[in-house]
C-alpha cells in the first residue's frame, strides 16, 4: 500500500510546502503580517481562477471555505487578542465546520460547475456562514489586547484558547478519512485536501490570527492551488485509465536515454475482438489488469501506454539478453491472471480484425482457438495474453525511434508465430509448444 510512488505522491508537494512553514518559527524566514496577507489572498485568488478554468469544483469550494474561515475570525476579532466572546466562538465554529466540509468535498465526485451540482454546495455554504455570523454577532465583542507583546501573543494563543476535545476528535477523524481516500484514489486533489486541512488545523492551533496562523492559512490555500497544476501534469503525462505514464512521458524519456538500453513493445492479443464480444467496460478492465502487471515488471523496466492496447517498456542500462527473462516472467504473469468482469455485454457484430493481424503464410497457426482472446475458465472467469517484441541499442541503431521500429517488427513476428510469446529483433526464439486452446 505504501510503495515508493505512493509515499512520493502523498508527501509532494503538500507535505513539503507545509514543512517549509516551519522556517517561520525557527526564524530562518521572516515575513510580515501584510506580506503573509498578500500571499494568502494571492494564493486564494490564483487557486480560484485555476479551479474555475480547469473545472475543479472541489478545489474551488475548498478555497472558498478557507477564505470564509479566515474572514470570519478576522471580522469578529477585529485585531483583538486573545480571542474571547464572539471571536472565540467564530474560531471554534470554523474549526468545527472546515474539517466536516473537507470530508464532504473529498467524498463528492468531480462534476464541474454545472448548477445542479454546485447549487446545493453554494446553499450549504451560505447557510453555514449565516449561522456563524448570527451566533457570533449575538456574543460580546472581545477587549483589545495592548499593542506591546502582540507579537508573542499570537504564538501562545493555543494555551489561552484551548480547542474542545470534540473538535480535536473531529479533526483526527477527518484526517484519517482523507488519508484513506488518498490511498484509494491516489489523486493530487485528495492529497491536497489532506495537507490543506493539516495546515488549517495548525492555523487554528495558533488562534486563527497573527503571523503564524496566517502563514499556515496561506500554506493551506497554496497547497490547494498547486494541486490544480499537479492534476494537469498527471493528465498530460499519465494515462487516466491505467495510471501508467503516457506517450508524452515516453517521448520525454527517450530524449534522456543513454546507451545501453532496450525497448520492448507489448500488445494485447485480439483486443478488438475481445471488445466486440464482451463490451468496452470489460475491455477497460483488461487494460487495467495488463497495466497493473506492466507497472510491476522486474529488471528495472518502466512501462508506458502508447495508445489503445499498445504499451512500451524501457530498460535503461540493459541489453536484450538481460531483459528477455524479465519479459518472459511478465508474459507468464499476465497469462496466469484471471478476472471476473463486472458485466459482460456480448456484441454480435465484430468491428474488424486486430490491428496487428498478420497474413497467413504457409502453415501458419490460424485455428479458431488461437484467434480467441479469452475463454471462460469457470463461471465468467476470463484470461488474456500479450505478445512482446524487444530490441536493444547498437552502434548501428543509435536512434531510439529505430530501436522502437525494430521492437515493433519483433512484435509482428511474435503475432505471426502464434501470439502469447516474446520475440527479439534477432532470429526467432524457440520455446516449448503450449496448448493453444483458449489462449488469447
Amino acid at each position: 500500500m505504501f510503495g515508493k510512488a505512493t509515499v512520493k505522491s502523498l508527501l509532494l508537494p503538500g507535505g513539503l510546502l507545509l514543512a517549509a512553514v516551519v522556517l517561520l518559527q525557527t526564524g530562518l524566514l521572516t515575513l510580515t503580517v501584510p506580506g503573509l496577507m498578500f500571499v494568502f489572498y494571492g494564493a486564494v485568488t490564483a487557486g480560484l481562477l485555476l479551479a474555475w478554468r480547469f473545472h475543479s469544483s472541489r478545489v474551488f469550494f475548498a478555497l472558498l471555505l478557507l477564505l470564509l474561515a479566515q474572514e470570519a475570525t478576522t471580522v469578529f476579532s477585529a485585531g483583538r487578542l486573545p480571542l474571547t466572546g464572539s471571536a472565540g466562538s467564530a474560531l471554534e465554529a470554523v474549526a468545527l465546520l472546515v474539517p466536516l466540509n473537507f470530508v464532504l468535498l473529498s467524498l463528492l465526485r468531480e462534476r464541474g460547475f454545472a448548477f445542479p451540482y454546485t447549487g446545493p454546495l453554494f446553499l450549504l455554504w451560505l447557510v453555514q456562514a449565516t449561522a456563524v455570523f448570527a451566533i457570533c454577532r449575538a456574543l460580546p465583542i472581545p477587549a483589545a489586547l495592548p499593542a506591546h507583546g502582540s507579537h508573542h501573543a499570537a504564538a501562545s494563543l493555543a494555551s489561552s484558547l484551548p480547542l474542545p476535545n470534540y473538535i480535536l476528535w473531529i479533526f483526527a477523524a477527518a484526517v484519517v478519512t482523507l488519508l484513506v481516500r488518498f490511498l484509494l484514489l491516489r489523486k493530487p486533489v485528495e492529497s491536497a485536501l489532506l495537507w490543506s486541512l493539516l495546515a488549517f488545523f495548525l492555523a487554528v492551533y495558533f488562534g486563527g490570527q497573527g503571523r503564524f496562523a496566517l502563514a499556515y492559512n496561506a500554506t493551506a490555500a497554496l497547497i490547494l492551488a498547486v494541486s490544480i497544476i499537479e492534476t494537469s501534469y498527471l493528465l498530460a503525462y499519465h494515462d487516466e485509465l491505467t495510471t501508467l505514464p503516457s506517450r508524452r512521458a515516453l517521448n520525454d524519456a527517450l530524449l534522456s536515454l543513454q546507451a545501453p538500453y532496450s525497448i520492448a513493445m507489448v500488445d494485447i492479443d485480439h483486443f478488438k475482438q475481445f471488445n466486440d464480444q464482451h463490451g468496452h467496460d470489460t475491455g477497460d478492465q483488461v487494460l487495467r489488469l495488463v497495466a497493473g502487471k506492466l507497472a510491476r515488471v522486474s529488471g528495472g523496466g518502466q512501462a508506458y501506454r502508447c495508445g489503445g492496447e499498445e504499451f512500451t517498456i524501457l530498460f535503461a542500462g540493459k541489453t536484450t539478453d538481460e531483459v528477455v527473462e524479465h519479459l518472459e516472467q511478465l508474459r507468464r504473469a499476465i497469462e496466469a491472471a484471471r478476472f471476473r468482469p463486472r458485466g459482460i455485454d456480448r456484441r454480435q457484430t465484430p468491428r474488424g480484425p486486430d490491428r496487428r493481424t498478420v497474413r497467413q503464410r504457409g502453415r501458419a497457426r490460424a485455428g479458431p482457438a488461437v484467434r480467441r482472446l479469452a475463454q471462460m475458465d469457470g463461471p465468467a472467469a476470463l484470461s488474456v495474453t500479450v505478445s512482446i517484441g524487444v530490441a536493444a541499442w547498437t552502434q548501428e541503431k543509435p536512434d531510439p525511434n529505430r530501436i522502437m521500429e525494430a521492437a515493433d517488427k519483433a512484435l509482428y513476428r511474435a503475432k505471426g508465430n502464434g501470439r502469447n510469446r516474446v520475440e527479439t529483433e534477432s532470429a526467432p526464439r524457440r520455446r516449448a509448444r503450449v496448448k493453444t486452446a483458449g489462449i488469447a
